[in-house]
């Protein structure tokens, strides 16, 4: 006499076995049930895919850190190939938590959404600041402050003032300012930049940028010192320390013509964009997107509808990608177009950087 149970049982592995050319079975317990869940195919490769990047970033994370603690020589642009291991690692994460909910996570110190980023994984991100502190350290010569973020500030204050903004506005523009600096620099003044040639200094400016900067500074200079002939003072001390070295590596002037270059006259903007973007984060990544995106951030700043503003040219979203926003995951990647409110909403990893740059301006303040 046949026993039923086992006949059953027989039944149900003859039936998973027929599947098995669908479904692939992998080590993934749900964290509701406790349980190992059976996985499609697809699913399957996702996860692998992702395996795959972490791998790739300890790896390189490995190479660069061998290679720096021996004196090895490092390659041209030598933060490159980490920043597209760690931007791999984040995309195909996103892609897993897309295909397998369950996989997000708990909260990070590093305040990227769950959904991108695998908390466990905290001290890779570590090591990949860690190596960029060493690749991007400030040359020999560079002449830094001892007061950079009150600088930062100081200068902003000093050309708000010049352009007639009243004394609201202004503490709005230090922060923002401050938040450039964060979000350039990491708050380091002085630096290089391991993935580009052409980007130097406590704001991150090109040669040219630079120039223009110390072109409208002395524009502006003379009314500055109607009001302020301390700074001025200042100002003429750091010029005569700089001589012929590259201004962007004197932190007090970097900082000036950074500002002046690209960002002092849409200052006159703050009272309005206050009233579109009352959130102190957005009307940083505003004005961050000025060094990113400069002609579409300032059409749309002109346009009266900030946050509708959609970009859709394929060179701009490929500029935005390169700066990791929309950079992670198939379906960010697949855009082809964003209204700004999309685009700010997208600049999560900038989020930590501007709210240290917002303690960091309410002390200053403070004293």
């Amino acid at each position: 006499m046949v026993n039923i149970r086992v006949l059953r049982i027989a039944m149900t592995l003859t039936a998973v076995s027929l599947v098995t050319g669908a479904i692939a079975r992998v080590g993934f317990t749900s964290p509701a049930a406790g349980q190992t869940l059976v996985l499609t195919e697809a699913q399957s490769d996702t996860m692998n895919s992702y395996n795959a990047a972490v791998s790739r970033f300890k790896s390189v994370l490995q190479q660069r850190r061998t290679q720096i603690d021996s004196k090895q020589p490092l390659a041209n642009l030598p933060g490159q190939v980490l920043y597209l291991a760690r931007n791999d690692m984040l995309s195909t994460y996103k892609d897993l938590t897309d295909a397998l909910p369950s996989k997000i996570g708990r909260l990070n110190k590093f305040k990227i959404p769950p959904a991108y980023f695998d908390a466990d994984n905290e001290p890779l991100l570590d090591e990949y600041g860690a190596l960029f502190n060493i690749m991007q350290a400030p040359p020999a010569y560079a002449q830094k402050s001892d007061t950079p973020f009150k600088d930062v500030v100081d200068l902003e204050t000093a050309i708000t003032r010049a352009k007639g903004l009243d004394p609201s506005s202004a503490d709005v523009a230090g922060r923002i300012s401050l938040g450039l600096f964060f979000a350039e620099t990491n708050g380091n003044q002085n630096i290089g930049n391991a993935r580009s040639n052409t980007y130097k200094g406590s704001l991150q400016t090109g040669i040219a940028e630079d120039e223009i900067g110390q072109r409208k500074w002395a524009a502006i200079k003379g009314s500055i010192a109607a009001f302020d002939p301390a700074l001025i003072a200042r100002d003429t001390e750091e010029e005569k320390r700089a001589g012929n070295l590259d201004h962007r590596f004197n932190h007090w002037t970097a900082v000036r013509d950074g500002l002046m270059n690209a960002h002092a006259d849409l200052f006159l903007r703050i009272p309005a964009l206050v009233k579109a973007l009352p959130d102190p984060i957005d009307q940083m990544k505003v004005f961050e997107l000025i060094q990113i995106v400069p002609s579409p951030t300032r059409a749309a700043l002109r346009s009266g509808n900030l946050l509708n503003y959609k970009i859709s040219e394929p060179t701009i979203m490929g500029y935005l990608r390169n700066n990791s926003i929309f950079t992670f995951g198939h379906v960010d990647r697949a855009r082809t177009s964003a209204t700004f409110r999309e685009i700010l909403d997208a600049m999560w990893l900038f989020n930590d950087k501007f709210e240290r740059a917002s303690l960091k301006f309410d002390e200053i303040r403070a004293h």
